[in-house]
């Protein structure tokens, strides 16, 4: 392997989403990042998640706790999937419970019709802030990493009005109405585009699309509802920076991922790295996939399986250190410090 000792976090972590050799795999931690922090949960006091969201000063503070307290080589902008929902028409907040709810149900053309993705960013435009002021404060240290939820996933959100397990009523609509689904794809799309931009003009070296509910579609279902509008959103980036898919669960569509554009595919816990490794090209790289569940396991079990992941990628260009998944809320600092430790070690 090539020395690349000389290169800071950021030069690390782009070369690993290019597929070049590094002295080791670049980390960072998923979406969600630093919820389970102290710092955080003092923060948040007084705060609904929403306000802290869509205060950029807030949103930078968020970004940049994890990466003081665990030094990880890329920082996630703190924001969520559905600030573009909000963005078109349809609110929605976080329950103290868990899980998300929308302020309404989209359940006819009526609904959709409503939704306007044309002034996206006279609604978002704190995401693009909290990257201007997240980079004053990183230089050009660390990669700093924009995102927004693929069509599909923001789709079925908005459809079941919150939270759902298995779709049923997005699926159903794909099915009974087809054309007016593609409408509200158009639109997500549309104004996807338009707000990964921004991040990107605003500073973000690297943008993640979230396909969290890819896995919920039937595999032959999978492009035309998922994969191709965001082919859409990627051939939109035009190669101004790469583009990570974390498309959850898709084992039977790792072909269609990849035939999205993207340079990095995100891949959950279910599968071997290796498997995927060989089912793709090899200047396609690859994200995960620690089980997050470890993150609230002992710390030496967390750096164990942290140990044999790295283990089976040595080699292999293209890894970038990741959960298969988000941060537990509960997660145990110092397994997620063991977790950090050892992929920093690593050579």
């Amino acid at each position: 392997m090539t020395d690349s000792t000389h290169l800071n976090c950021r030069e690390r972590f782009l070369c690993a989403c290019a597929c070049k050799p590094v002295d080791r795999p670049p980390i960072w931690m998923m979406r969600q990042a630093g919820r389970s922090l102290p710092e955080y949960m003092k923060l948040k006091k007084g705060y609904k998640f929403t306000e802290l969201v869509q205060n950029p000063e807030l949103a930078s503070e968020v970004t940049l706790q994890p990466i003081r307290r665990f030094g990880y080589d890329a920082a996630v902008v703190f924001s969520d999937i559905l600030v573009i929902a909000e963005a078109m028409g349809q609110k929605y907040e976080l329950m103290e419970q868990g899980g998300v709810k929308m302020d309404f149900e989209l359940n006819s053309k009526a609904d959709v019709d409503k939704l306007d993705p044309s002034r996206v960013l006279d609604h978002i435009s704190y995401t693009p802030e909290a990257i201007k002021l997240t980079r004053k404060e990183l230089g050009d240290e660390r990669a700093i990493i924009g995102f927004a939820g693929s069509p599909w996933t923001l789709a079925s959100f908005m459809v079941e009005g919150g939270s759902s397990r298995e779709n049923l009523r997005s699926r159903a609509m794909l099915y009974n109405e087809p054309k007016l689904f593609y409408t509200l794809l158009e639109k997500i799309t549309e104004a996807t585009i338009t707000y990964v931009k921004a991040q990107i003009e605003a500073g973000a070296d690297v943008i993640q699309l979230f396909d969290s509910q890819g896995g919920t579609l039937a595999p032959n279902m999978f492009w035309k509802i998922s994969g191709l509008w965001m082919q859409q959103i990627i051939d939109a980036i035009g190669g101004e920076v790469p583009v990570i898919v974390f498309a959850r669960n898709v084992h039977h569509n790792w072909q269609e991922v990849v035939q999205t554009g993207a340079n990095v595919l995100g891949i959950d816990w279910g599968i071997r790295l290796p498997d995927v490794c060989k089912a793709i090209p090899g200047d396609v790289a690859v994200q995960g996939n620690l089980d997050p569940a470890l993150l609230i396991a002992r710390p030496d079990a967390a750096a164990a399986e942290t140990q044999r992941i790295l283990e089976e990628m040595r080699g292999r260009n293209g890894f970038i250190f990741n959960l298969g998944h988000g941060v537990p809320p509960e997660a145990d600092l110092d397994a997620i410090q063991a977790v950090a430790a050892t992929v920093q070690n690593f050579k």
